[in-house]
């Protein structure tokens, strides 16, 4: 595994944001928690309100807005599993 691994949600070449794969893994599994931990808060916010229109657009937007740390909480769930297995396997 190369020591910074670029994003998954950025399609831009070269890459600007990255994972390094190398760093403690308390540190990549706070950051990961992080990162879900605020997308769930805002669903779940979302989800016990009484009233929410329902403009497409505007929901549409708003689920590429929660990807976005979704996707970066999964990368460095990938980058937690990796190292572990790595770690297993010696």
């Amino acid at each position: 595994m190369n020591r910074y691994m670029p994003l998954t949600g950025i399609d831009m070449i070269p890459a600007s944001l990255f994972i390094d794969t190398q760093a403690p893994l308390d540190v990549l599994q706070a950051m990961a928690d992080y990162r879900i931990r605020t997308v769930t808060q805002v669903l779940e916010n979302i989800a016990f309100r009484a009233e929410i229109g329902c403009d497409t657009v505007v929901l549409s937007d708003f689920s590429r807005l929660l990807a976005i740390p979704l996707r970066d909480g999964c990368d460095l769930m990938d980058v937690i599993g990796r190292r572990l297995r790595a770690q297993a396997a010696e």
